[in-house]
């Protein structure tokens, strides 16, 4: 698609940016993955990135001096799988708890205190789940995760409040809301801390990080000065630029690929 075919649905403010950042010596591309590269869906295992965000990203990790990273509250199995990313893309699982850098990265391990505390948690939510229809868990490797998508909105509701009410004081317990989740985990991370590390694992420059949830609001407050920070959606945010959905994501993406090739190509 040419620059005169692209749908003009990005604000001239964003493209500005993109073109700025598009500039830097060091360039790492940061992204979430449900809802932003792929729509949110009812069965998490049927999400796909949009062809568009595939093709684009698969662009931006072939170029000189540009860095590709996903930062998903997914395990990084499942992230793996839905996401089919690019072979060099850097990947950061359960909100910063798994990391993979490339061949040779260790896996996450948990001691024995965290192993019990894990178990006695999926026993709590697990209980929940059992008097709450439509609900479902996730088990990740350092916590588990209660879907309520499916349910009615009173059940769903109750649900998080019943295993916030057991769970939130619990020492060693970390617990996080997203858009129809409660997420559990016994190691503390945060996508913050996730984009932090990726900077200094890439010595960018400059980043530019997209995402939708409320647990991406941590990742847009660690951005500095120069980098770029693009809220997904139309719920309140910290981020400087907003699209509203995953397919502008694409045409994001589409118009970075552009204007890095012609920065890396002219260098």
């Amino acid at each position: 698609m040419t620059a005169e075919q692209t749908p003009l649905s990005l604000s001239p403010q964003l493209l500005d940016a993109v073109r700025r950042i598009a500039e830097t010596e060091e360039l790492l591309v940061a992204l979430d993955f449900d809802g932003t590269l792929s729509p949110i869906v009812d069965r998490a295992e049927d999400a796909r990135p949009l062809p568009r965000s595939a093709a684009a990203l698969e662009q931006l990790a072939g170029l000189p001096r540009t860095t590709t990273a996903l930062i998903s509250g997914r395990a990084l199995d499942s992230l793996r799988v839905v996401a089919s990313p690019p072979p060099s893309t850097l990947l950061i699982g359960s909100h910063g708890a798994e990391v993979w850098l490339g061949e040779g990265s260790l896996g996450l391990e948990l001691d024995e205190e965290q192993r019990e505390r894990l178990a006695s948690v999926r026993e709590v939510l697990a209980g929940i789940v059992n008097v709450a229809p439509g609900t479902v868990l996730e088990d990740k490797p350092a916590g588990v995760v209660l879907h309520t998508r499916l349910a009615d909105d009173d059940v769903a509701e109750d649900a998080v409040e019943a295993a916030m009410t057991e769970l939130k004081d619990r020492p060693g317990v970390y617990l996080k809301t997203g858009k129809r989740v409660l997420e559990t985990s016994v190691v503390h991370a945060s996508k913050g801390e996730a984009v932090e590390f990726l900077r200094q694992a890439t010595g960018a420059t400059a980043i530019l990080f997209a995402g939708d949830d409320v647990t991406d609001e941590d990742a847009l407050g660690r951005l500095l000065g120069d980098d770029v920070g693009i809220k997904v959606g139309l719920d309140f945010t910290q981020a400087p630029y907003r699209v509203e959905a995953p397919v502008h994501v694409a045409e994001l993406l589409e118009a970075l690929v552009r204007e890095r090739r012609r920065v890396t190509t002219e260098a």
